[in-house]
């Protein structure tokens, strides 16, 4: 059933968290710098892609040697914070004429971290039963080419410092298709559910407007952040989440829901940062 209509100024207010929101406008580099080391326990971003997106504020047009260079200056500073037990969610995309750039990045950050798991977000897939037509779902943004197919995917690449960081795999995992497997395997001590694997459907929600209910380029589903939490698992609410690109506030949103003890996060872009202030009801 659809959302009941508000009427101008009757719309529903944003929920309440039990997360202490910690948000800043300014760049991120400089407010990172700021903190401590070791003080955090999970990362969960996505930079700017360096693929001309038209941001409000940010140039995204640097030379791929800059974009590396700043790319390593951002995530020394992450891997200054992150505690020895946590983990940084990195999500990363390409165009079809440069698909060599999330590996770039990738590679880049070797001396850093260690690429603990690389998972891929389907953000549309096409499915052919045995019997019957291909069913297509999800959403993409169609290109015009004779050249390229159409990117219906984007890398998560999740690094941890040791590369020993265990996880909450069933946090995020589903059910057995086949039933019979609950008791064939012991590993599963009676549960219904087995891992996920790498490969995450998560789709777009279909919007109207985006300047009205999507007011950002570049943004990952609030789902994508909240499976990323549970999958580093822990108690949410002794964690401390970091954003370094907040835009307007996905991974805040998914902290609140998770009940995360505390989020840190950081915009540069005054328009952006208002946005996500006001879901999460932060006054800065």
């Amino acid at each position: 059933m659809a959302d009941p209509a508000f009427l101008p100024g009757m719309e529903p207010a944003a929920p309440q968290y039990s997360t202490r929101f910690d948000l800043r406008l300014g760049d991120c580099v400089a407010g990172m710098k700021s903190l401590p080391d070791e003080s955090i326990d999970l990362v969960v971003t996505s930079p700017p892609y360096n693929l001309g997106i038209g941001y409000e504020k940010y140039e995204d047009r640097l030379s791929p040697e800059d974009y590396l260079a700043w790319s390593l200056e951002w995530t020394g500073e992450v891997r200054r914070l992150l505690k020895p037990g946590g983990s940084f969610f990195l999500n990363v995309g390409a165009a079809p004429a440069n698909p060599w750039m999330p590996h770039e990045l990738a590679l880049a950050l070797r001396p850093l971290f260690v690429l603990q798991n690389t998972i891929h977000w389907i953000k549309s897939i096409t499915v052919e039963p045995r019997n019957g037509d291909p069913v297509s779902v999800g959403h993409f943004k169609p290109i015009n080419s004779k050249r390229y197919l159409t990117d219906c995917h984007e890398y998560l690449f999740h690094f941890t410092k040791s590369g020993k960081v265990l996880l909450d795999r069933l946090a995020v995992g589903v059910p057995y298709a086949d039933k019979s497997n609950i008791a064939r395997w012991g590993h599963t001590g009676g549960r219904d559910k087995r891992c996920r694997g790498n490969n995450w459907f998560i789709p777009y929600e279909t919007i109207m407007s985006r300047n009205q209910e999507r007011p950002h380029p570049a943004t990952f589903p609030v789902d994508l952040a909240s499976k990323c939490i549970a999958l580093h698992g822990g108690d949410p609410a002794s964690l401390t989440l970091l954003e370094p690109f907040l835009g307007i506030g996905n991974a805040a949103v998914a902290a609140g829901e998770a009940g995360i003890g505390r989020c840190l996060g950081f915009e540069i872009d005054e328009t952006y940062f208002k946005e996500t202030c006001g879901r999460v009801r932060f006054t800065p």
